[in-house]
């Protein structure tokens, strides 16, 4: 009995970390789920992932139904960006498969942290018309290039993929910040999903209480971290996004290293 509240403590804390950082800063779930099951509940890293992934799906799925709702998403110009994003995630992950996971990882979490710094010092006031302003053809180039800059690194560290899709989508692209976390959680469902069926399909199914548990605790922390980011002013979704980040990252190092 004793292991079973355990168990739900540790999902609960892993699907509202998760589910916090999706809904307002369009973070994967799996950064925050993947360790906390590793660490806490010794579920193994493969499974772990799988289970974030699978999580991170619906939860993406309802943040960017929530933001679409308030009219804070662009499908048709993330295509481009949404592609590039799945073919070059693949052709990172082959370069990593040469490189220590954890040096990775840890890389990955202190250029989370320089960038929720960024978000807070000099928050992005970027406005849809000046986001209409720019030609289709130089959208559409940009989301390629910032594309295959997301895939490769979500491919090569394995995590940080709705991070760098947030910063390309405000600082390379020009969005606005509530457009750009309903768009980088749009593009999440689907590579959480493509990354979630393969880790089933090689590893088999994991601890299936586990993932019920995460599930259900990330789905429901998303759409109560969306919702309220969607009421937010931009200023203050700044913020909370930076903030979200580098406690996000502090946290990974922690349990990763300490």
């Amino acid at each position: 009995m004793g292991d079973i509240l355990i168990k739900i403590l540790v999902c609960f804390l892993a699907g509202a970390g998760a589910g916090i950082g999706t809904g307002f800063a369009g973070m994967s779930a799996a950064a925050v789920i993947g360790p906390m099951l590793i660490t806490f509940l010794g579920i193994p890293a493969y499974d772990a992932v799988g289970i974030g992934l699978i999580s991170d799906v619906l939860a993406s799925s309802v943040s960017a139904y929530t933001y679409k709702k308030s009219g804070n998403l662009d499908v048709k110009n993330s295509l481009p960006l949404l592609v590039s994003v799945l073919i070059v995630t693949m052709i990172g992950s082959f370069v990593a498969s040469f490189l220590p996971e954890q040096a990775m990882s840890g890389t990955m979490q202190i250029a989370l942290i320089i960038i929720g710094l960024r978000f807070i010092i000099k928050p992005v006031n970027r406005t849809r018309e000046q986001l209409e302003a720019v030609s289709p053809k130089s959208r559409l180039i940009k989301a390629i290039i910032g594309g295959i800059f997301v895939g490769f690194i979500c491919g090569f560290a394995g995590a940080g993929g709705g991070m760098m899709l947030l910063l390309v989508l405000t600082s390379f692209l020009g969005y606005p910040m509530h457009l750009a976390v309903g768009t980088s959680v749009f593009i999440m469902a689907f590579t959480a999903l493509t990354g979630g069926i393969s880790h089933f399909m090689i590893g088999g199914v994991p601890d299936m209480l586990s993932l019920v548990l995460c599930v259900v605790f990330t789905l429901l922390w998303a759409r109560i971290a969306a919702r309220i980011a969607n009421k937010s002013n931009a200023k203050t979704l700044n913020r909370v996004v930076g903030v979200v980040m580098i406690v996000t990252s502090i946290v990974i190092l922690a349990v990763n290293y300490l």
